[in-house]
């Protein structure tokens, strides 16, 4: 099974869950729970991360959790490891703690983030572990409705969706919360569109483009990996005129004009040629009209299923032929 795509992005906000292996605990002492909240107060300090709610049950956890540099995955390979270290250590054990990766859910705050905090602080009712949220001792609920709480928790921004006074919005929240005990509620994640975004219409199709966006960089890093250095303007012009069984005069003269604006926008990015050096060679194109046509080719091999067919068959045929002219020299 493929993993789960990881969407980073700097001001991303995340619902984050990790479970036992086989549903085993992951916590065995009051110690336990105590040394994962110093990894997770030792990630904010190392990564920045903005803290906004969690509740740890024995055989798993729930954080929200914000990343102002987009850094989740470090973020999570600091906690999940470092403790994963400490219990195997304490408990003379190896081997994996957690079930698989941890599962991360892009929220669309403004839309989902106040009844999200309510769902991860009512999870020790909704177990029946106790009857109200604020005498589980490991969650977050405390900072939210005292001034006893864990200050690794960043409650303001919650707390001012609910009232604007500060001295109420604690009144008002714990109001909001218990309100919702012994009431059927609906699971936000119910609205999770894919199994990794949480949001509204906007909000999902915001983050779906983002999405495309980054398959396409890692997909261009990946072929730009298996071509040689040092690739020429000429060579290039080469392979795909020699693959497509055209003359070089027809391409640069703009005979096939898609075909030489892949081209053009292969040697961008395939070469350390300027946009000046690429205009002249193709004789004329202005340095700016260069730009232009790189930036519309990113856009469509987003959208454009066909074209990015085209592109990648580009690519293959190029490297099969530049391995065939290795050995030929």
């Amino acid at each position: 099974m493929a993993r789960p795509l990881r969407i980073e992005y700097e001001g991303a906000l995340y619902h984050i869950t990790a479970r036992g292996n086989e549903r085993k605990n992951i916590f065995f002492s009051k110690t336990d729970y105590e040394k994962f909240l110093h990894y997770v107060a030792e990630a904010k300090k190392k990564f920045g991360i903005k803290l906004y709610a969690y509740v740890l049950m024995s055989n798993h956890y729930h954080l929200i959790v914000e990343t102002p540099e987009a850094n989740l995955s470090k973020t999570m390979q600091y906690i999940n490891g470092s403790y994963t270290t400490y219990v195997n250590i304490k408990r003379r054990r190896s081997g994996h703690l957690f079930q698989g990766r941890y599962k991360a859910i892009i929220i669309d705050r403004d839309n989902y983030l106040l009844e999200l905090s309510r769902y991860v602080h009512l999870n020790p009712v909704r177990a029946k572990i106790v009857p109200k949220p604020e005498e589980y001792l490991y969650s977050s609920y405390k900072t939210y409705i005292s001034k006893n709480g864990n200050r690794i928790v960043n409650e303001s921004q919650i707390l001012e969706m609910i009232s604007d006074e500060k001295g109420r919005s604690k009144q008002e929240y714990k109001r909001f919360v218990e309100a919702a005990i012994g009431r059927e509620l609906d699971d936000p994640h119910k609205n999770v569109y894919g199994g990794i975004i949480l949001g509204g219409t906007v909000f999902i199709k915001e983050t779906l483009r983002a999405i495309k966006e980054k398959l396409l960089q890692k997909e261009e890093i990946a072929h730009s990996r298996k071509l040689k250095t040092g690739y020429g303007m000429e060579e290039i012009v080469d392979y795909i005129t020699r693959l497509k069984n055209i003359r070089k005069e027809e391409i640069i003269k703009n005979k096939h004009k898609e075909l030489r604006k892949l081209t053009i926008y292969f040697i961008k990015k395939n070469t350390g040629a300027t946009n000046r050096q690429i205009g002249e060679y193709f004789e004329g194109i202005q340095a700016s009209a260069v730009s232009k046509i790189v930036e519309r080719i990113s856009k469509e091999l987003i959208n454009n299923r066909k074209l990015r067919k085209e592109f990648d068959k580009i690519y293959r045929k190029i490297i099969d032929m530049s391995k065939m002219s290795c050995v030929e020299n």
